[in-house]
């Protein structure tokens, strides 16, 4: 199983309606709104890499109102 753990920063007040749909996106199992750097917190499980990285760069990356993310990929030897 591929985990990554994926960060957004967004624009402002748009929180609320982006985690709504991140809740809908194939392969998400959690979300959760922070204060910080980063906005919103994303965890993403995939039974492969290349979909992880489907789900993150076509899926999450390209929704609007979202203005950065960084992705941390976890390494499955070390769970």
């Amino acid at each position: 199983m591929a985990i990554a753990y994926v960060l957004i920063s967004c624009d402002l007040g748009t929180e609320k309606a982006i985690i709504d749909e991140l809740k809908t996106f194939e392969g998400v199992k959690e979300v959760l709104g922070t204060l910080g750097i980063y906005d919103i917190i994303v965890k993403v499980e995939s039974q492969n890499t290349h979909k992880l990285r489907e789900i993150i760069t076509w899926n999450i990356r390209k929704m609007n109102h979202i203005k950065s993310t960084l992705t941390l990929l976890g390494i499955e030897e070390q769970r």
